[in-house]
């Protein structure tokens, strides 16, 4: 085999890996957020998958370790893409205090996306797991770093420099995930939660000069 033909072969199956650990991560997702944790079985997801139980083990060997993973995934992908719609979508000036009310208008929409149920899943799941916990945790921290760089974007550098700013965002953040949590059997539309203008108010008057 010619060496331009190896790197062909290398590239081809390099490709095929990336395609495989792609579904098994979709339908994994799939299933935390369809059936549940308990129903997440390595058996259901190969059967979503596609893909031979040979192949699953060969890229995840732990069911734990793959559902952590499939959300990270997922959720890295979302961040990714709110990151481009920050950019595409703020119109408000640093300093203007509309920049306020789009900011949490992305934030919020970020807790009705598939990652943030599958996470829920997995939360409530290591109550009882300490290896799904220890899992977990490292995961979820560098998860947190890298949303809270995303909302800091949202914001502008202007309101993040404020004193109160670091406060703001913590308080927004829990509140939009209690709240979130009653959509899982709430049919209302989250787009008119009466919260939406609460928040407005709140983090205008935290983050005013």
């Amino acid at each position: 085999m010619t060496a331009s033909r190896a790197e062909s072969y290398l590239q081809q199956q390099e490709q095929r890996t990336r395609a495989s650990r792609q579904q098994i991560l979709d339908a994994a997702v799939r299933c935390l957020v369809e059936f549940g944790y308990a129903g997440a079985s390595t058996l259901r997801i190969q059967e979503l998958a596609g893909i031979s139980r040979g192949r699953l083990l060969h890229h995840f060997p732990s069911r734990d370790e793959l559902l952590v993973g499939a959300v990270q995934h997922l959720a890295a992908s979302r961040i990714a893409e709110l990151r481009e719609e920050v950019g595409a979508t703020i119109i408000a000036g640093d300093n203007d205090p509309a920049r306020v009310d789009e900011a949490i208008a992305h934030m919020w929409k970020n807790y009705q996306q598939p990652f943030f149920w599958a996470s829920i899943e997995l939360w409530v799941a290591a109550r009882h797991n300490a290896a799904l916990r220890d899992a977990l945790r490292p995961a979820e921290r560098n998860l947190q770093n890298a949303i809270r760089e995303t909302v800091d974007a949202m914001f502008g550098p202007v309101l993040a420099a404020r004193p109160r700013y670091r406060q703001t965002v913590d308080i927004l953040m829990s509140s939009m995930r209690g709240v979130s949590l009653a959509y899982g059997f709430d049919p209302r539309r989250p787009d008119r939660d009466p919260h939406l203008a609460q928040w407005r108010e709140m983090a205008r008057v935290l983050l005013a000069e």
